[in-house]
């Protein structure tokens, strides 16, 4: 079987790649077809009877704090046959690295003889291993893995989860879509009606029929007038990341927000009532109401200096920075790190919650810069590091197609509102 590449220059038709790695950079001309040999695949036939025996089948599911060592106690093999099977081959020590959630189909002859054992190693690889009164053999099947990229495009009217919907797009795809841009842009706060987008992302395939959503490899995201474009790279340390036109990585020191889509409850305000002591106090920072248990991030990284309780401030949190930053989150209702932690960005540090001097569950967050408190929607972030120079060239002839794509694409959109 050869696999098959199919780039499609409208934006209504899909591009389909067949490969294991990401998509180098490819010409967008239409119908564009490329071969690609493809490995042998393999294939077996599978009875119901050895003889005149009807077999009997068992599949177990790989529960947490389960071990292949009791898997085959339970089913009354012994752990010579485990230890024989294990180390039989390459092939078939993939046993070894069964996971929580894998699943596997041991067949056996009515008097309890083991004939056969599958075990799906990837989505795309199952192992299996017969044994014929106890004499071992194994197959690796290989399956077809096809990569589609396809476009999509949206202008905001209401949310971006319905926009997203509109597209086409799963829940899932929408949140990797911020994800991307959530360096620059507080989805929470910042996004208004006629905010549009557009993306080239994968499709994955198996053996010609969907399997799953893969990655964004390139997209636009115009935001109250500013349009920011980012695109999937794999650099030379092997790292996949994102990144703008001019080499610099999407990714930077904070995150705009420390938590995933909510609404907003109260913005910065320096001379806003406390609804509590209805007092006029000073807001410096930002309330963002969600539910209670909704995971709170590190909007970068550092060293937790308070992880305690309060009347005020209830359950919080303070991460000390680099360059004198300081980041506070208060009212959690269950906190995640101890004092001392070092946290990366993006880590989970504690659960929205309404503890302390609070009328709902929300988050209290506070952006403070050498001593002052800045509101964290509009404080000048530091600049990512761009790409070394030495991979420019390479970074630019693979993302020029991509770009060029999603201009087409911008334009389209444009042109059809």
């Amino acid at each position: 079987m050869a696999i098959v590449l199919f780039v499609l220059y409208a934006i209504s038709d899909m591009v389909s790649v067949d490969a294991d790695a990401h998509v180098q950079a490819t010409d967008f001309q239409q119908h564009q077809l490329i071969d690609i040999p493809s490995r042998p695949l393999l294939s077996f036939s599978e009875s119901g009877l050895v003889g005149s025996e009807q077999l009997v089948e068992k599949v177990i599911t790989v529960q947490k704090g389960q071990t292949l060592s009791g898997i085959f106690t339970d089913l009354g093999l012994s752990q010579a046959l485990l230890l024989k099977i294990a180390h039989f081959n390459e092939d078939s020590k993939k046993l070894v690295k069964v996971m929580p959630g894998n699943t596997l189909h041991f067949t056996f002859t009515a008097d309890g003889e083991l004939t056969k054992l599958k075990y799906q190693s990837s989505q795309f690889e199952e192992l299996i291993v017969h044994n014929d009164m106890n004499q071992l053999s194994t197959e690796l099947i290989t399956y077809d893995k096809q990569i589609r990229l396809v476009t999509a495009e949206g202008v905001i009217s209401n949310s971006l989860f319905g926009a997203g919907k509109a597209a086409g797009l799963t829940d899932s795809m929408v949140m990797q879509l911020a994800n991307i841009f959530s360096w620059d842009i507080d989805f929470v706060l910042e996004i208004r009606s006629g905010d549009s987008f557009s993306l080239i992302y994968e499709q994955v395939y198996k053996d010609g029929e969907y399997l799953t959503e893969g990655k964004i490899l390139a997209a636009s995201f115009t935001n109250q007038g500013t349009t920011y474009d980012a695109v999937y790279y794999v650099g030379s340390d092997g790292d996949g990341s994102y990144y703008a036109p001019d080499g610099r990585a999407m990714k930077k020191a904070f995150l705009r927000a420390p938590l995933n889509f909510s609404y907003i409850s109260s913005n910065f305000n320096p001379s806003r009532k406390h609804p509590i002591t209805n007092k006029v106090k000073a807001h410096r920072g930002i309330d963002y109401r969600a539910p209670t248990g909704t995971p709170v991030y590190a909007a970068g990284s550092g060293t937790v200096t308070h992880s305690a309780y309060n009347k005020y401030n209830g359950n919080y949190v303070f991460i000390k920075h680099p360059s004198g930053i300081v980041t506070k989150y208060l009212h959690f209702s269950k906190r995640a790190v101890k004092k001392g932690t070092r946290v990366k960005q993006g880590q989970t540090i504690g659960y929205v919650g309404s503890t302390g001097l609070s009328t709902a569950p929300h988050l209290h967050y506070e952006f403070i810069y050498n001593g002052v408190h800045r509101n964290p929607r509009t404080v000048t972030l530091p600049k990512s590091e761009p790409l070394p120079d030495s991979e420019m060239a390479e970074f630019n002839a693979y993302a020029s197609p991509l770009l060029t794509e999603l201009k087409a694409i911008k334009e389209t959109l444009v042109a059809a509102n």
